[in-house]
């Protein structure tokens, strides 16, 4: 778990720093007097040190970096700055900053800027993903939309009642499916599954019900179907919506009658079964158009559980890319790792095809990878667009001495509003340096003659 030391002279920033950048798993240690955090940064190990450079004691930030890098050679620093000065950056910088901030804090490019240096720690070549080594068949995610599904999963696993499972292609409606079964008090008997949507029209009755011997050509013997086979247990329907209206008729009869007819029988049979159902279309619309029953939508959705896509879950990519990878070294025999850039990549991708084409993704990048470290230009052609449209400076993993000017030249003139004479007084050079370093930067400085 990443430990972040963070130091600053008031407890209230160091206390909002915690909070903006918490996450499951993260351990953050407070320290705002300079002598604790050097003592701390000698003696423990961090993984991140975000610190004030201006600390109100004879210690400052710089002197915090280096003892921090003398006991955390693999951590990363991450400065504070108010104004300060020029000099001051760049020798945090050459004294080994990943990168420093600027007050007030931009709170989305503060936890960038920390998830890069964290990704950071285990050298700079690699990505750093969280440790997950997850069953298969389990669903993976931290994020809220997916905290909603687990609790859905619990609420409804006891309940005797259908369950309609609705998510677009790859979402992983199947692993709901099972996560319900396996949690119910069914979980002893059969779990059977079928996608609806896969198998003819003229197979999938007999799929479905069952036949009997002699009930159409090739039938040779008694056969039950997934409703006989699962009894006492559960039914899954992948992709309901579908089936024919013909169907629907007898799907509603199941569900109300708790009896199937097999193809060719005189008399039904009787069954106990759950039953799942799942779809990637929007059901309602289908009943507006005439293409899906009513009554058949109101008997399945008594329990309506919603997968949201991978897109609207980004956060957890890399928890599915460190479960994918572990469980793809293991089949192909060896180990291949990702580039903060590559990661960078399937995070800015929009996944049509959900969790599992980023599986599927994974898979491909272990088996055909030219080395034990995948760059952004070794992924699948199919994230070809995101590589040339992400913006260069998010595969880089360090700023230059001149982006670094650059970027406090410009915070500088915005903390004084864009005074050109208060802002060559807190950058310690004349009005003349400043036009120059604003023409080398192509920074306009206001028309303003007073200012």
């Amino acid at each position: 778990m990443p430990r972040i030391l963070v130091v600053d002279d008031d407890r209230d920033t160091c206390r909002f720093i915690e909070e903006v950048l918490a996450a499951p798993d993260r351990v953050f240690e407070l320290a705002t007097a300079s002598d604790r955090a050097v003592a701390l940064a000698r003696s423990e190990r961090f993984d991140l040190l975000i610190c004030d450079i201006n600390l109100n004691s004879s210690l400052n930030g710089l002197d915090v970096l280096r003892a921090f890098k003398s006991g955390n050679s693999g951590g990363q620093v991450l400065l504070i700055s108010g104004f300060g000065t020029l000099q001051t950056a760049i020798e945090a910088v050459r004294a080994g900053a990943f990168d420093y901030i600027s007050k007030p804090f931009d709170i989305d490019e503060v936890k960038k800027t920390v998830q890069r240096a964290l990704e950071q720690t285990t050298g700079h070549s690699i990505a750093r993903t969280p440790p997950v080594d997850q069953p298969a068949g389990e669903l993976i995610g931290r994020t809220p939309g997916m905290l909603a599904v687990y609790k859905q999963i619990a609420r409804a696993a006891d309940s005797v009642v259908p369950v309609l499972i609705i998510g677009e292609s790859g979402t992983g409606k199947e692993l709901v499916a099972r996560a319900l079964h396996r949690n119910s008090q069914r979980a002893a008997h059969p779990f059977v599954a079928i996608n609806c949507g896969a198998i003819a029209e003229t197979l999938l009755e007999s799929e479905l019900f069952g036949h009997t011997r002699g009930a159409f050509t090739g039938a040779m013997a008694d056969t039950k179907g997934i409703f006989e086979q699962a009894q006492g247990g559960t039914v899954f329907l992948d992709e309901v919506g579908e089936t024919s209206s013909a169907l629907q008729v007898k799907l509603l009869r199941v569900l109300e009658e708790g009896e199937v007819r097999p193809v060719g029988a005189r008399r039904p049979v009787k069954v106990d079964n759950r039953v799942v159902a799942a779809t990637n279309r929007d059901l309602e619309r289908a009943i507006a158009e005439q293409q899906f029953r009513a009554d058949l939508y109101y008997r399945l959705s008594v329990i309506v559980i919603r997968l949201p896509p991978l897109r609207e879950r980004r956060d957890d990519i890399p928890l599915l890319v460190s479960a994918f990878l572990r469980a793809a070294w293991k089949r192909a025999g060896r180990q291949v790792e990702l580039s903060p850039g590559a990661l960078d990549v399937l995070l800015a991708y929009d996944w049509p095809g959900n969790v599992r084409q980023l599986e599927n993704t994974i898979e491909r990048i272990v088996l055909f990878s030219r080395g034990s470290v995948v760059a952004p230009d070794d992924l699948p052609i199919v994230l070809e667009n995101v590589r040339r449209d992400t913006p260069p400076g998010l595969f880089e993993d360090l700023p230059s001495l001149e982006e670094v000017e650059r970027r406090y030249f410009e915070h500088v003139l915005r903390a004084v509003g864009r005074n050109r004479t208060r802002a060559a007084d807190v950058l310690g050079i004349d009005r003349r340096t400043l036009y120059r370093m604003a023409d080398r930067y192509g920074i306009k400085l206001s028309d303003d003659p007073d200012k």
